[in-house]
């Protein structure tokens, strides 16, 4: 079978049926072959028991060709058109099938069906099967008039997550299936089967109609592959290293993408669950919650090429505030406090109740995606205009109103959390919700400082006081007060300080933290785990090591369709995204070194024998799009574009001995591998 990075093939679908390819869209997505789509924000039942409402998919139509007539047939997914295709060879005729949600036409979810003489006469007959039902333990869905020969069908959940939240309405028209596809004289024909989802009858209808139109005009298959070629262009890593590396990088990149709205999408997005749009249901895949998954793992890897699609992401905590103002002053605080479980309103929806009181480190994960923003983009009208300083303002009013002074130590405390090792709970002072609280504090007192507001006395106190658990003797950071090494750990956790917290400290610490923290870790933790390791021994340059734990990772990839596990014996959430996001950042933050601070894009490349050449193409910085190459001995930079009024041009800069390089459009420039920062001209660093 043809080698190719980005298609991803077999002669026969997995056993397990949850490791079977996904399309999706940021709308709408299902597993292939699934006998449900989900909508994204469209949740039933309250609180606890709040989960993706199932949505009966008339996608899901099969091939019913005999076994004894197929001479070979392939399943693959092209993560480059983000389209399935089930190909079948007979003696007479081939079928192809191709299964997508339509990149641009976010409403839409489509199955084409073709036939092709290539021996033997006419006619030709082939069996579907489908087991579509109009029905949903989710929805009190109602039979509606027939819409252009297509059917229709509405309904709304049952149950609001919460009472201020109301209930949910889905309309959908879809094209019957029939139970075969018959040619009598042709020679090729097609049969396209379209479903449309929307919130109102008027919009399903006209959404439907654009699809008609788009195969009228023989558009559909090819507006949805130009919308992803688009988003390729902006976006791409190439590597030379192994197949293997290569198709792993490039998989995440096609689940996360497409989890997320297209390029100039103004529709509201409800956010990113562990398990993705695809999965999510009643017990299954986190019940489709929004975590610090998506801040924390997802969302760098996005921002890096596409802030506009990035910045989704924190709108959807703006629209969630006042939820999470209404957990805070439940839990008896002032601020907000984002819940550890969110779905549309903002409200606490875990199902169990201590995660939501003590796993409070998700504020911080949320101010640091706003934080990354910032830095990365010098946005200041979207703080000033569209809620994000609310966001920020809240989240450090949280923390004050969070810590509690100690007379004996002299500092503030946060006691009674969880950190994210979640083997460990009620304890005080975690040292990674401490170091995430000053960060979150530290950047609201900038921000204002650039926005020309008052600054809070509190803020600037707390943030200088806060205590930062460290071990002297062992020069090391224990993972909270009382933690004893040896204690086993679940995930990663303090070795988040050095990334992607950035948190100051000496080589010889970060190293010490790695090295006790890598023997302490769950080897059947999850999946992101050993990413964040990865990147922390490249940082000390220990490429080996960093390359050792890279490669656990691969025992979460299920073959073919690149589905990864939570947990390496197949527990947890399937198609993890938030695995995907981590072993991205591998590849986008620890081999390149780039890190994103609030004068400069740094990088510090480290490259080795499994990765001797790395291309990132697309990069976002101030306004500008860079290409960025990396060998062991020559890095290589080209500024490919300038967006909108950016002005300030930029420069490389290497230290005080060293003359900066300016970049200039279409103008390459070459220089021995080593750390550089990319900054203004007019900025000294």
């Amino acid at each position: 079978m043809e080698e190719c990075p980005w298609r991803f093939s077999a002669k026969s679908l997995p056993s397990d049926s949850r490791y079977v390819a996904t399309v999706a869209n940021g709308y709408l997505a299902t597993r292939i072959y699934g006998d449900v789509l989900h909508v994204n924000g469209i949740y039933n039942g309250s609180v606890g028991d709040c989960h993706r409402a199932n949505i009966p998919s008339p996608v899901n139509i099969q091939l019913a060709i005999s076994k004894e007539d197929i001479i070979d047939e392939t399943f693959s997914l092209n993560i480059k058109t983000g389209t399935f295709s089930h190909n079948v060879q007979c003696s007479s005729f081939t079928a192809t099938q191709q299964i997508f949600a339509h990149r641009s036409c976010r409403h839409l979810l489509v199955n084409i069906i073709s036939l092709k003489i290539t021996g033997g006469s006419v006619p030709v007959k082939v069996n579907l099967q489908t087991c579509f039902k109009a029905a949903s333990e989710d929805l009190d869905l109602k039979r509606g008039p027939d819409y252009y020969s297509a059917q229709y069908i509405y309904g709304s959940t049952m149950v609001s997550e919460v009472k201020s939240c109301p209930l949910k309405s889905v309309h959908m028209i879809y094209t019957p299936v029939p139970e075969c596809l018959v040619m009598l004289s042709e020679q090729e024909k097609s049969w396209v089967f379209l479903t449309a989802v929307a919130e109102t009858e008027l919009e399903v209808k006209k959404r439907y109609s654009e699809g008609l139109t788009l195969v009228d005009e023989k558009q559909l298959y090819s507006s949805h592959e130009d919308a992803w070629t688009q988003l390729w262009e902006g976006c791409w890593i190439e590597m030379e290293a192994s197949l293997a590396l290569r198709q792993a990088v490039y998989g995440c990149l096609y689940y996360l993408l497409s989890s997320l709205p297209l390029l100039g999408c103004k529709e509201e997005f409800n956010g990113i669950s562990p398990g993705g749009l695809s999965n999510g249901q009643r017990n299954e895949d986190y019940w489709g919650h929004v975590f610090w998954d998506q801040d924390t793992w997802v969302y760098p890897n996005i921002l890096l090429f596409y802030p506009e699609i990035a910045l989704h992401i924190l709108k959807y905590r703006i629209r969630t505030l006042e939820g999470a103002m209404q957990n805070a002053d439940q839990q008896g605080y002032k601020g907000a406090k984002f819940a550890w479980e969110s779905a549309v309103s903002g409200y606490e929806v875990c199902p169990e109740k201590i995660y939501g009181e003590q796993e409070i480190h998700i504020n911080g994960d949320v101010m640091m995606a706003f934080k990354q923003y910032y830095e990365l983009t010098k946005d200041l009208d979207f703080f000033v205009s569209s809620g994000g300083w609310d966001v920020v303002s809240s989240i450090a009013d949280y923390w004050c109103s969070r810590v509690v002074w100690s007379k004996e130590e002299q500092n503030y405390h946060i006691k009674g959390v969880m950190p994210p090792d979640e083997y460990h709970t009620g304890v005080d002072n975690s040292a990674y919700t401490n170091a995430i609280a000053q960060i979150s504090l530290n950047f609201a007192i900038d921000l204002a400082s650039d926005l020309q507001y008052q600054v809070s006395k509190m803020w600037k106190d707390v943030a200088s006081k806060i205590k930062l658990p460290f071990d002297t003797k062992n020069n090391y950071h224990p993972e909270y007060d009382q933690y004893t090494v040896g204690e086993k750990v679940k995930q990663a956790d303090v070795v988040l300080l050095g990334y992607p917290l950035m948190f100051q400290m000496t080589p010889e610490q970060r190293r010490n933290d790695l090295l006790i923290y890598e023997f302490l870790t769950d080897p059947n933790g999850p999946a992101m785990t050993w990413s964040m390791f990865s990147v922390g021994f490249m940082e000390i340059k220990q490429i080996d090591a960093a390359e050792r734990q890279l490669k656990k990772c691969f025992a979460n990839i299920t073959e073919p369709f690149k589905i990864w596990t939570e947990c390496v014996d197949g527990s947890g959430a399937v198609n993890f995204l938030t695995g995907m996001g981590g072993f991205l950042q591998a590849i986008l933050f620890g081999y390149t070194g780039f890190r994103i601070n609030k004068q400069s894009l740094d990088l510090d490349p480290v490259l080795s024998d499994e990765i001797t050449k790395l291309q990132i193409t697309g990069v976002y910085y101030l306004g500008k799009k860079l290409n960025f190459t990396f060998t062991k001995s020559v890095t290589t930079v080209e500024l490919t574009s300038v967006l909108g009024n950016s002005n300030d041009s930029l420069v490389i800069s290497f230290g005080k001995l060293t003359p900066d390089l300016p970049l200039y459009t279409g103008k390459p420039v070459s220089f021995p591998t080593k750390v550089a920062h990319i900054h203004p001209k007019s900025t000294c660093i």
